[in-house]
């Protein structure tokens, strides 16, 4: 499956953000990428304004444009707000799950581990990262991976919590309680412009 393989700070830099987690380069380089990213910054209109936040959406989970439609006419099909259903469908991802339970220090982590056969689903190795957990999925790292000194480490390291997911950090594992409320999602997306974009 193809993807973004290209400079994370770059992207970060165009929507002044830090996507990909902390980073010194929008301290050093405060501009947007580019030869012409001392200039003056133009008024976007209202299509670059909606196309820009899809494309932040994107590249936060790692989701290229033909998954993210077609999880967006998911999302567009359930009862409820679409807006939010989409960032339900896009968190309960297996390679954001993984990056969420701290398994992976970065969603690309997470992503290889997933791929790389490290990850069982209910007891069962599942290799696509944008298989879709269901509520009550145990997600745990395969037995004969968790004494990789990775594993370990990011587990060390990781302390947040999130109130959709159960995890247990000795034995490498977690449960995916239910799909989040938009209210607990931490990222920074303005989801009613992806829904304006994808409705014209």
């Amino acid at each position: 499956m193809a993807r973004y393989r290209g400079p994370k700070q770059k992207i970060a830099r165009r929507f002044n953000e830090p996507l990909f987690g902390p980073s010194k380069s929008l301290e050093r380089k405060p501009n947007p990428p580019g030869q012409h990213g001392q200039k003056r910054r133009r008024r976007e209109s209202e299509y670059a304004v909606q196309l820009k936040e899809k494309q932040k959406a994107k590249h936060i989970y790692g989701v290229l444009e033909r998954q993210f439609k077609n999880l967006f006419e998911k999302a567009a099909r359930k009862k409820g707000v679409t807006g939010e259903n989409l960032l339900r469908f896009l968190e309960a991802r297996l390679d954001n799950t993984v990056f969420r339970f701290g398994f992976g220090s970065t969603r690309r982590q997470a992503r290889q581990m997933v791929t790389h056969g490290h990850i069982l689903v209910n007891g069962q190795v599942v290799d696509i990262p944008s298989y879709q957990l269901r509520p009550g999925d145990i997600v745990s790292v395969r037995p004969r991976s968790r004494q990789n000194p990775v594993f370990i480490e990011n587990v060390k390291k990781s302390r947040r919590v999130f109130s959709w997911l159960e995890t247990d950090r000795r034995a490498l594992s977690g449960k995916f309680l239910d799909f989040p409320e938009r209210s607990d999602i931490p990222e920074n997306i303005r989801e009613q412009l992806i829904v304006e974009l994808y409705s014209k």
